[in-house]
């Protein structure tokens, strides 16, 4: 009997293993089924091709290590190849939801994005910033949240210190002068470099819209150091700059939004009771390497 009992707990050992080993994996696979079906009726619903660029914190697997996502190559790759798989005519819809990324990787994607002859929309349900906002400069319409930010684009560059910003390495050279060190001059001609670079791409990303006069302002604005890297540049700012900027965001994005959780925590940091997931203020104010 007390063989028996043994066998038994050490089956119950088993299955509890597997099931907290496969559970969260069957938990994704649901998820993304739920996803792709609501991307399908959004594009359905619009005439849209649906592309989702979306970053949370992550955990894998059954230890809940977590995962810090950002704009990087992969995702440049992925998101270039559904743009050149989508009909030249064809309304492209980027959602975007992250912290920024890699300057190459934004890039490439902004870059992408604007050649596609189609109508481009950017939809930003929470925040997109740095390279996020980057690849919205691409787009004929930016459609946020009445509450949405976007950033500033100045880049950052690594050091032995930490990373620092391209316009304060420039200035810290400037005032020092002749008595800066080798150092800082060769970290102030990499951030001039920098600069120039980023300051090139917003502009070949507006100018055929709002002229290169004012590309060139924005480009200054969003580059110059004016903010701090984490400003948050609300709608009202980001239209008195002169971008498209709307806030009719479709509702079934936030439903979309809903179906990305954030990592799993041992105690939530929010709690309310469920309402309607359309927003009570839905249409309020609407109007139809070095990495940053």
């Amino acid at each position: 009997m007390d063989g028996l009992g043994g066998d038994i707990i050490g089956l119950l050992f088993w299955l509890l293993f597997l099931y907290v080993l496969i559970h969260p994996q069957l938990q994704m696979r649901g998820l993304r089924a739920a996803r792709l079906r609501l991307i399908a009726a959004i594009e359905r619903k619009y005439g849209w091709r649906v592309i989702t660029l979306i970053h949370r914190q992550e955990r894998v697997g059954f230890l809940g290590i977590p995962v810090y996502r950002f704009i990087d190559i992969e995702d440049s790759e992925a998101v270039v190849r559904a743009i050149r798989a989508t009909p030249p005519d064809t309304t492209i819809a980027l959602i975007l939801h992250t912290p920024g990324g890699l300057v190459l990787a934004a890039s490439q994607i902004a870059m992408a994005l604007k050649r596609h002859r189609g109508r481009k929309i950017v939809i930003v349900p929470h925040y997109a910033m740095s390279g996020g906002t980057l690849i919205a400069l691409a787009a004929d319409e930016i459609i946020m949240d009445p509450d949405a930010v976007l950033g500033p684009l100045d880049p950052q560059l690594q050091t032995p210190r930490g990373a620092f910003p391209a316009p304060t390495l420039v200035r810290v050279a400037e005032r020092k002068g002749d008595a800066a060190s080798d150092e800082t001059l060769i970290y102030a001609d990499i951030a001039e470099k920098a600069l120039r670079e980023i300051k090139g791409i917003i502009v070949s990303l507006l100018e055929d819209r709002v002229g290169r006069e004012k590309a060139l302002e924005i480009a200054d604005r969003l580059t110059s150091g004016y903010y701090t890297h984490d400003y948050p540049i609300t709608v009202e700012e980001a239209r008195s700059m002169g971008l498209p900027v709307s806030t009719e965001v479709p509702p079934e994005i936030y439903e979309l939004m809903e179906l990305y959780p954030q990592a799993i925590q041992q105690r939530p940091g929010v709690e309310y009771l469920p309402r309607p997931q359309v927003p009570y203020y839905h249409g309020r104010g609407g109007s139809g390497s070095q990495g940053f």
